[in-house]
C-alpha cells in the first residue's frame, strides 16, 4: 500500500461514475478504507431503473494508505456536500445514500445540504470495536492498523467489487470516531425521509445504531429495514436485491410528490 496509486484501484469498478438518467438523482458514498466499487452494483441496478446516479471516491481513498493519512473527516464531509450540491444543480430531487462511514456522511449531508431523502446503510452510531475512541491518543505510537485477515475473508461479499485498503492510518480512525460523534449529535438536523438499513449479522456496527438514528432524526417519514444475513458491506451481499428494491421504493416516495407539483 506504499506504492503510489495502487494498481488494484485502476479496475473499472473503482472509478467514480455518473449515470445520466431522469430528474431524480441518487448519490452513493462508500465507507472507511473502501472505494466506490462497494457501491457500484447498487449504482448499476438503480441506473437500470432510470435514476441519475453518482458514485464518488472520498479523498484519500482508492489510491494509497499514505494518501489517506493526508486527509481527514473534514475533507470527506466536504466531498459529500459538494457531490450533493452538484446533483441538486442537475436533478429535481436528490437522495443521499451511504455505506458505513458513507452513511454518516449521507446523514450529515442530508441535514446540511437539505437533501430530499437519505438512506444510511450499515451506519454506526457506535462500533463494536471499543478501542476506536482511543485512536487519536495511540496514533503517535501505533501509526497503522492492519485489518485482520480473517475479518476480511469470512464475509460473503462479491469479491469482484471488494476493493479497499488492507489497513488504515490510526489517525484516520480518529477521524471516523469524530464523524460518528458529529453525525449522532446532528441527527435532529435531518428532516427529509430516512430509510435506515442495518443487518442483524453485522459484526462491525453496534446493533443499536439503527434505533438511535430512527429515534433522533426529525423526519416525519422514516423506516427501518433489518436484513438478516448480510455482512457489514451489505451492498456486496446476497441481500443486494432487497436493498435495491427498498431504495427504489423509498425514492418513489419523493419522486411521486415532486411529479405531482409539476
Amino acid at each position: 500500500m506504499n506504492l503510489k496509486n495502487d494498481s488494484r484501484f485502476q479496475h473499472a469498478c473503482c472509478v467514480p461514475f455518473f449515470f445520466d438518467g431522469d430528474d431524480h438523482g441518487i448519490l452513493l458514498i462508500h465507507g472507511f478504507t473502501g472505494c466506490v466499487s462497494h457501491m457500484r452494483p447498487l449504482g448499476d441496478a438503480l441506473r437500470e431503473r432510470g435514476y441519475t446516479v453518482m458514485g464518488i471516491n472520498l479523498p484519500g481513498h482508492a489510491t494509497t494508505e499514505a494518501d489517506m493519512a493526508e486527509t481527514g473527516w473534514q475533507e470527506w464531509l466536504q466531498a459529500a456536500n459538494q457531490a450533493t450540491a452538484a446533483l441538486k444543480e442537475k436533478c429535481e430531487t436528490v437522495m443521499v445514500c451511504g455505506l458505513s462511514m458513507g452513511g454518516l456522511l449521507a446523514l450529515l449531508a442530508a441535514g446540511e445540504m437539505e437533501a430530499d431523502a437519505c438512506v444510511p446503510i450499515s451506519t454506526p452510531m457506535a462500533t463494536q470495536n471499543k478501542w476506536l475512541c482511543l485512536a487519536g491518543m495511540v496514533a503517535p505510537f501505533y501509526p497503522r492498523v492492519a485489518w485482520p485477515v480473517q475479518a476480511a475473508r469470512h464475509e460473503s461479499v462479491d469479491a469482484a467489487y471488494d476493493y479497499g485498503y488492507a489497513g488504515f492510518p490510526t489517525r484516520s480512525a480518529a477521524g471516523l470516531h469524530r464523524l460518528i460523534k458529529l453525525a449522532r449529535r446532528n441527527l435532529s438536523a435531518v428532516r427529509c425521509p430516512v430509510l435506515c438499513v442495518q443487518s442483524a449479522a453485522d459484526r462491525t456496527v453496534w446493533q443499536g445504531s439503527a434505533d438511535v438514528i430512527m429515534q433522533n432524526v426529525s423526519s416525519r417519514c422514516k423506516q427501518k429495514l433489518i436484513l438478516q444475513d448480510a455482512p457489514h458491506v451489505a451492498t456486496l451481499s446476497k441481500e443486494l436485491p432487497v436493498i435495491v428494491n427498498a431504495v427504489d421504493d423509498w425514492a418513489r416516495k419523493i419522486v411521486e410528490p415532486a411529479g405531482a407539483k409539476k
